[in-house]
C-alpha cells in the first residue's frame, strides 16, 4: 500500500488500540507519519503488538523509528482518562487527534437487561469518548493550531439493535456527542467526525466471523456482500484525521457496505 504521509509530524491518542479496528488505525496512522499512542485497558502483549507493527508501519513509510507509545487505563474510569492524558502529555507536550475507538458491547433482552451492563457500556462507549474528548479539547484550546477528535460509532446509532440495547443508545448519543462538539468548536479550529463501521471482522464479532455458516448468513444482509475489514476503516480514519477532510466537520461516515441502505428494498416489494 502506498501512503502519503498526510498525517506526518502529527500526534495521535488512539483509545482500545490493542486489536482490531483500533489496532488499524494506529498502524495506518503510523504509515501516515503520524506518532500514536496506544491506549489499552487489557492485554499489554497485545498493546505491545500493535506498537512492534505501528514501528515497523514507521519505517517501512520512509521514517525513522518515531516515539510511538503505549498508556494503560480503562475509559470507563474518568480519573484512569486524566492520568492517561497526563502521562501522554508529559512525554510528547503535544496532541493533535484523538480517536474514540474503545467500545464494549452485551446481549440481553431489553426488558431483563442488567443496569450494571448498561452502565459499565455507557461509561466506556458514551462517557468515556466525552471525558476523553473534553480533555483533547481543553489541549487543542490551549494552543494554536486546533486539532480533530474522531469518534468511532456503528450503523446502530441509526440501525436498532435489538437486545443490545446499551450499545444502541451508547452509539446513538455518540452520534449526537460528535454533532454537538463539531458546532460547538468549529470556529475554533478543532473538527470533530465519526465513522460508523458496518459487519466488521474484528473480535467483538467472534459470534460470526470464524463461523462459515454465520459468517456467510451475516454477509447475506450487507448489499456488497461481505464483512469489512479493520484496515478498510482505519482508511477511512486517516482521511478525516487528514488535511483532505480540513472542510469536514459534524459528519458520520458510514463505512458499512451498504447496510444503511435499506437492502430489503432492492427488491420492489412495496409499490
Amino acid at each position: 500500500m502506498t501512503t502519503t504521509g498526510r498525517l506526518a509530524g502529527r500526534y495521535a491518542l488512539i483509545t482500545g488500540a490493542s486489536r482490531g479496528i483500533g489496532r488499524a488505525i494506529a498502524i495506518r496512522f503510523a504509515q501516515e507519519g503520524a506518532t500514536v499512542a496506544i491506549n489499552f485497558s487489557g492485554s499489554r502483549g497485545a498493546a505491545e503488538e500493535t506498537l512492534r507493527q505501528a514501528q515497523e508501519a514507521s519505517r517501512g513509510a520512509g521514517g525513522s523509528d518515531k516515539p510511538h507509545m503505549i498508556v494503560k487505563a480503562d475509559v470507563g474510569d474518568e480519573h484512569a482518562i486524566s492520568r492517561m492524558f497526563d502521562e501522554v502529555l508529559g512525554i510528547w507536550g503535544h496532541l493533535d487527534i484523538l480517536v474514540n475507538n474503545a467500545g464494549i458491547q452485551s446481549q440481553a433482552e431489553s426488558h431483563i437487561y442488567p443496569l450494571e451492563e448498561y452502565r459499565r457500556i455507557l461509561d466506556v462507549n458514551l462517557t468515556g469518548a466525552l471525558v476523553c474528548s473534553q480533555a483533547a479539547i481543553r489541549h487543542y484550546l490551549s494552543r494554536p493550531g486546533g486539532g480533530t477528535i474522531l469518534n468511532c460509532s456503528s450503523v446502530h446509532e441509526m440501525v436498532p439493535k435489538p437486545g443490545f440495547i446499551a450499545y444502541s443508545i451508547s452509539k446513538g448519543g455518540l452520534r449526537n456527542m460528535t454533532r454537538t462538539l463539531a458546532l460547538e468548536y468549529a470556529d475554533r479550529g478543532i473538527r470533530v467526525n465519526a465513522v460508523a463501521p458496518g459487519a466488521i471482522v474484528t473480535d467483538i464479532n467472534a459470534a460470526w466471523k470464524d463461523d462459515p455458516e454465520a459468517r456467510s448468513n451475516v454477509e447475506s444482509h450487507i448489499p456488497m456482500g461481505r464483512a469489512g475489514t479493520p484496515e478498510e476503516m482505519a482508511a477511512v480514519f486517516a482521511f478525516l484525521a487528514s488535511d483532505d477532510a480540513s472542510y469536514v466537520t459534524g459528519q458520520t461516515l458510514y463505512a458499512c457496505g451498504g447496510l444503511t441502505l435499506f437492502g430489503e428494498f432492492k427488491e420492489n416489494w412495496s409499490s
